[in-house]
């Protein structure tokens, strides 16, 4: 017979407070006793991590071996499991390893924009942004990814380069344009030129043929709600049927998250990868939006915020 269920004190109320008080007497010993095994330094290590990490953060300094300690479930008035798990495993982001991909190369250099600036120089120059961000914030390891060569041997070039590094995840930049059936001439700067204003909005897109299309997913869906967050529309065209072979499914038409599922950058990498088409230069006001260093730092902040936030659910799913 359970001793609390022995205790004759009238009113079960009171009898029920006794028992949840041993349970959680039982339940701070046992966090008492958890750390053995672990060293003081990385307990130290979460304790001063845990304390400043704010809402979505990125994941801290783990110990170099981790123990998994089960607990019994303690009721109501236990401790969440899953909690534990995370201070077995906090977050690392000095040894996440994260690719950026430039997209297309300076041989061939993807899209037009409406003021004759090739796809290839906004790409190289948001993905520097973001590449400091990330470093700024301890992903120390991140890899900027730039590929020579024409268009489609540099597919299989970038993919090779970023198998070769072992990354967690790989992240594709790109700038957006629209069929060609869709451009209007008009003039810049006394040259000819194409634009369309039709279409605007930043899209993210994943392949269901990577070998993890379900995070790959996980992280296209935490970076096109942080893209939301900061006020930013998604592309909707991509769903429609007027872009014909360019049409794509529509996996979160909440924040815009579309399967491109052939598309060999996404496919055949052997990390979870995601492409971000972060805005259209075939707009002319949303071009010049791109260009200018306030939406690139807005679009680099919410890179890093939904990277964090990866990095983290990551590190509890490893505990797990």
């Amino acid at each position: 017979m359970n001793r609390c269920d022995s205790i004759g004190v009238p009113g079960g109320e009171r009898t029920g407070f006794w028992c949840r008080r041993r349970t959680m007497i039982a339940a701070v010993s046992a966090l008492v006793l958890l750390p053995i095994g672990v060293s003081d330094a990385a307990a130290r290590s979460h304790v001063s991590k845990h304390s400043s990490r704010h809402g979505k953060s990125p994941k801290h300094v783990a110990s170099p071996k981790s123990h998994h300690v089960k607990v019994a479930a303690l009721g109501p008035n236990g401790i969440d499991p899953s909690a534990l798990r995370s201070v077995v495993n906090p977050c690392d982001p000095s040894k996440f390893k994260i690719v950026l991909d430039v997209g297309h190369t300076a041989e061939s250099e993807g899209a037009i924009s409406a003021r004759n600036v090739a796809e290839f120089v906004f790409n190289l120059r948001l993905a520097k942004r973001i590449e400091e961000k990330l470093k700024g914030e301890g992903f120390a390891e991140t890899r900027l990814l730039v590929t020579e060569g024409r268009a489609r041997p540099s597919l299989f070039r970038r993919v090779a380069a970023a198998n070769r590094l072992h990354a967690d995840l790989l992240l594709s930049i790109h700038h957006d344009a629209v069929p060609d059936s869709f451009l209007e001439n008009w003039e810049f700067e006394g040259k000819k030129s194409h634009f369309s204003d039709r279409f605007s909005g930043y899209s993210v897109f994943v392949s269901r043929n990577n070998a993890d299309f379900r995070t790959s997913l996980l992280f296209a869906n935490l970076v096109a709600k942080e893209m939301k967050a900061l006020g930013l529309q998604y592309a909707r065209q991509y769903s429609q049927p007027v872009m014909g072979r360019y049409q794509h499914p529509l996996l979160n038409e909440e924040t815009g998250v579309y399967s491109y599922d052939k598309l060999i950058v996404l496919k055949s990498t052997q990390m979870p990868a995601v492409l971000l088409e972060a805005g259209s230069i075939i707009n002319r006001d949303e071009e010049l939006k791109m260009d200018s260093a306030e939406r690139q730092d807005l679009i680099s902040s919410g890179v890093t915020a939904a990277v964090k936030e990866f990095c983290e659910s990551r590190s509890v799913q490893m505990a797990r």
